[in-house]
């Protein structure tokens, strides 16, 4: 007979096993659905063993939306290198890769699930979207941004998170297109606040001026223009 001898995890390392299976768990189901018991089945342990690491399924949530959030603040950060529309379009396919592996998940992060009312949940969230704003301030190489692109950016995130949301019920668009369009929202939102702003309207020159003619901001020209010719007889 062979003899399996289970090696005994440190505190740390069995912390880090039960926030991955929470974290596994809450991306396929809403994490009202899940139990503790459920989780302690996954893990392959006691009941009892979970809340000796965890006070309850509140402190799990918790920190498995922490790794969630960490994960997905990690999606915007893409090196300094070619045009932006390019750039912002690799960011789009990476955040999207996350909504689509953790849906349910997703949709609790940015929603609320048990955690409601929570002041950490509530941070989480901010932390992702402060990260992104950093982000494309740093793409834009913009220290001080005028006014108007912090409303640009600010207000760009916030139709990305709701363009997820929407995506996830039901999926009726491509989720493909849907990354280029909210790469082409990005520049209309910026092009309409150039309009107005002198300072905006050199920054989006300059962006123009290294864009791919087969890039993302060129294709979105291409599509404006078309638009706007009468149609033909």
């Amino acid at each position: 007979m062979t003899t399996v001898v289970r090696r005994r995890m440190g505190v740390e390392e069995r912390r880090q096993q039960l926030i991955g299976v929470a974290l596994e768990l809450f991306s396929r189901r809403s994490p009202d659905e899940v139990s503790i018991d459920e989780i302690a089945s996954a893990a392959g342990i006691s009941r009892p063993l979970v809340y000796h690491y965890f006070p309850g399924k509140l402190s799990l949530y918790e920190a498995a939306l922490q790794r969630a959030s960490d994960d997905l603040a990690g999606r915007f950060v893409e090196p300094r290198e070619g045009p932006l529309g390019a750039r912002l379009l690799r960011v789009m396919r990476r955040f999207f890769d996350f909504v689509e592996e953790h849906g349910p998940g997703f949709s609790a992060l940015m929603r609320g699930g048990p955690a409601v009312g929570s002041s950490t949940t509530n941070a989480l969230v901010d932390e992702v979207r402060q990260a992104a704003y950093v982000q494309i301030l740093s793409h834009l190489k913009v220290t001080e941004p005028p006014v108007r692109l912090e409303l640009v950016i600010r207000s760009w995130i916030s139709l990305v998170e709701s363009t997820a949301l929407i995506w996830l019920d039901g999926r009726r668009i491509a989720r493909g297109e849907l990354e280029v369009q909210l790469v082409h929202d990005f520049a209309a939102l910026a092009a309409i606040s150039a309009a107005y702003d002198d300072e905006l309207a050199a920054l989006l020159r300059g962006v123009l001026r290294d864009e791919a003619p087969d890039g993302p901001f060129s294709d979105l020209v291409v599509r404006l223009i078309a638009l706007a010719s009468p149609p033909s007889a």
